[in-house]
């Protein structure tokens, strides 16, 4: 009996120091609320910078529902763990920010927790935020406050057990969150550490070019080598590999031009990277986007200079071949070219295009079914687009065109079976 109360002392002992790391982990650099607020209007110059910023961030596509107000919230974000509905960011003292100090603000961008204490899902991307300085997140605090204010209360989160809970999730914080700003590389440019400053924090880009794992954490901000995006299975490509979307081999301008209007000679943007063209990248400065790609351009992997070897894959059965040509001539010469080859400023090649060849065929499959248009931009008004299949073509169809498409013309890559589609068709939300 002594033996097992020194056993449970012992545990209570190690339990107890645990609560207190996860505790400490969760309260690190907390901002110091006694220092006073400005107590000065913002000038038109840090309005126009806080405007921009909101741009910069895409603030607007999450913290806007479909018919809503502009960012009042309430739009669904679907996870693995359940559902998370986005804030009211307008000034309203009931329901948005009208009672957040810019200290408050500072504290959910800087350290993933709202005003009254409690921790904020990780939908809400505090974990490239984080990097943001105290001067940008005061900048966009006050133009959120120049918004009318809108009363719309805030959706409770509809998450499942254990994820619903602030212990769950300080657990999670504490394993896989460290606030801190962006530190600038002094062995690099000025326009990297800017493009650097853009993408791994404001840009958020890593919550969607990067994997993550069964907890839905990413490794870093750093690493952009690639991911499925949960639920909707789009998969964002890798931004250092030259066979995905590395643009080491691209001009400036030319990775300019994509982020400016969604479509380049190399192709055009579509699905969820459409919508961030369209409500934020284009709107941002040249010098910006330049720094942008600038980064970009120095990703480590993406000056691989040896291309991949030859691979082997499953032979394709002459039926499928044969369907494959037929539905390609009937569906897609029209517009792509009997030897998907385009048509310059309307239909891209298929020939030769990454999109195409890369491993991963999910957005393949999502264009062919629910199809899609570039954002319609100021350089791209009226951009050409791809019209849906998913009540024309089956699961089969589908495979078949697609293997054709990746398999001819010189593209390497492997076919696509009637169950990758079914798995898509059954899981993707268009």
């Amino acid at each position: 009996m002594k033996k097992l109360g020194v056993a449970l002392v012992a545990a209570v002992a190690v339990l107890a120091g645990l609560a207190a790391l996860v505790w400490h982990l969760n309260v690190r650099d907390e901002p110091d609320w006694s220092a006073s607020e400005p107590a000065s209007a913002p000038t038109p110059a840090i309005l126009a910078r806080g405007e921009y910023l909101a741009r910069a961030g895409d603030c607007m596509a999450c913290h806007t529902a479909r018919g809503g107000a502009a960012f009042a919230g309430g739009l669904a974000l679907a996870t693995p763990f359940g559902t998370v509905y986005t804030s009211n960011l307008t000034p309203d003292d009931a329901t948005g920010v009208g009672t957040w100090s810019s200290a408050d603000f500072w504290r959910a961008l800087h350290n993933g927790r709202a005003k009254n204490g409690r921790l904020l899902y990780p939908a809400f991307p505090y974990t490239n935020y984080t990097k943001i300085t105290r001067e940008d997140s005061d900048a966009l605090y006050a133009w959120l406050r120049t918004l009318a204010p809108v009363r719309q209360p805030n959706r409770p989160n509809a998450l499942r057990w254990p994820y619903n809970t602030q212990v769950a999730l300080a657990v999670w914080r504490a394993l896989y969150f460290t606030p801190g700003t962006y530190t600038p590389d002094t062995a690099r440019s000025a326009q990297w550490n800017r493009g650097a400053y853009l993408v791994q924090g404001l840009g958020h880009c890593s919550a969607c070019h990067a994997a993550r794992n069964a907890l839905g954490a990413t490794s870093d901000s750093l690493d952009l080598a690639g991911g499925l995006i949960p639920l909707q299975n789009w998969y964002a490509p890798s931004l250092q590999s030259p066979q995905e979307a590395g643009v080491a081999d691209w001009s400036t301008a030319d990775i300019v031009r994509l982020f400016q209007t969604g479509a380049t000679r190399h192709g055009w943007v579509t699905g969820p990277m459409a919508e961030v063209v369209l409500r934020g990248t284009q709107y941002l400065s040249q010098q910006d986007l330049a720094s942008i790609a600038q980064y970009l351009k120095a990703l480590p992997g993406a000056h691989a200079d040896t291309a991949p070897a030859a691979r082997a894959y499953p032979p394709v059965s002459p039926m499928v071949a044969m369907a494959g040509a037929r539905l390609y001539q009937d569906r897609c010469a029209q517009c792509h070219g009997a030897t998907g080859q385009g048509v310059p400023n309307a239909y891209p090649a298929l020939a030769g295009n990454r999109a195409v060849t890369m491993d991963r065929p999910a957005n393949l499959v999502q264009m062919v079914m629910y199809g899609g248009f570039a954002p319609p931009t100021a350089g791209n008004p009226r951009p050409f687009g791809m019209p849906p299949y998913v009540l024309v073509l089956s699961d089969s169809e589908i495979a078949a065109v697609l293997t054709h498409i990746r398999m001819s013309w010189g593209n390497d890559a492997g076919p696509v079976s009637e169950f990758q589609v079914k798995r898509l068709r059954n899981t993707a939300t268009p």
